[in-house]
């Protein structure tokens, strides 16, 4: 897939760091294309979340989250954090997840879908090597609510 201008800035967001208004980055994910198919994340990922101010990334830095684990469409770790020995690990309070074609925000992409929890991130193309996602988790976040992040493939 060939770069855009919306691949170049979610790098650019990642390489500076720092707090972004949620409206600006949700400019960003939205125009990012869609996975090529939800297989595109069987592998390991390291996570990082966009600071904008949602309470998620919060959440996220306590529990140290270190990323996600996809062995299948149906076999999928959320929630991969780091012990007390550096080491990643399954966090089980947040189960397993599946891998489906959804539609979000009128395109189609790669959605990811909590087991036992009401949440859905779902994903975009930026690279071979990274996307990006937007958990939408509506029942306990405000309407509109949206927590950015993305996933760098592990080699």
């Amino acid at each position: 897939m060939g770069s855009t201008n919306a691949e170049q800035q979610v790098l650019s967001l990642i390489e500076q760091g720092g707090s972004y208004a949620e409206a600006e980055v949700e400019k960003v994910f939205n125009a990012l294309k869609p996975l090529p198919s939800p297989e595109f994340l069987i592998g390991s990922w390291n996570g990082g979340a966009f600071e904008t101010g949602h309470p998620g990334s919060e959440t996220l830095k306590k529990m140290r989250w270190a990323g996600k684990d996809f062995r299948g469409v149906d076999d999928v770790d959320p929630i991969i954090v780091f012990d007390d020995n550096d080491k990643r690990v399954w966090d089980e309070e947040w189960g397993n997840a599946s891998l489906r074609e959804m539609v979000f925000r009128g395109v189609t992409s790669t959605a990811m879908i909590y087991d036992n929890k009401p949440i859905f991130d779902h994903f975009r193309y930026v690279t071979e090597d990274l996307v990006m996602g937007a958990m939408d988790y509506p029942k306990y976040m405000a309407a509109g609510s949206t927590l950015y992040f993305y996933l760098a493939r592990r080699k």
